[in-house]
C-alpha cells in the first residue's frame, strides 16, 4: 500500500508526529487503539472522518518504519 498520500508529517502539528491526512489523529493513536483491542469498525464508528484506507495506511507506515529500523540496525 502506498501510504505517502495519507500519512502526513507537519512540524507544527502534534509535535511533528505522523498524522492521517493532515488531521490531528496520529498513526500512534490508531496503533494504540488497535493494540488495545478496538476493531477497525469500532475506530471508524468513533472517528467518522477516518476511512478503512486510513487505518491500512497506518499499518503500512508502521510496517515500513519497522523494516527500516531493522535494516539500519544491521
Amino acid at each position: 500500500m502506498n501510504y505517502h498520500d495519507i500519512i502526513t508529517i507537519e512540524p507544527g502539528k502534534r509535535s511533528g508526529k505522523p498524522c492521517i491526512r493532515g488531521m490531528r489523529i496520529t498513526v500512534y493513536d490508531i496503533l494504540e487503539y488497535l493494540a488495545g483491542g478496538m476493531t477497525e469498525a469500532e475506530i471508524l464508528e468513533d472517528f467518522s472522518e477516518l476511512t478503512s484506507e486510513d487505518i491500512k495506511a497506518c499499518l503500512a507506515f508502521a510496517a515500513d518504519r519497522e523494516k527500516k529500523l531493522f535494516v539500519v540496525s544491521l
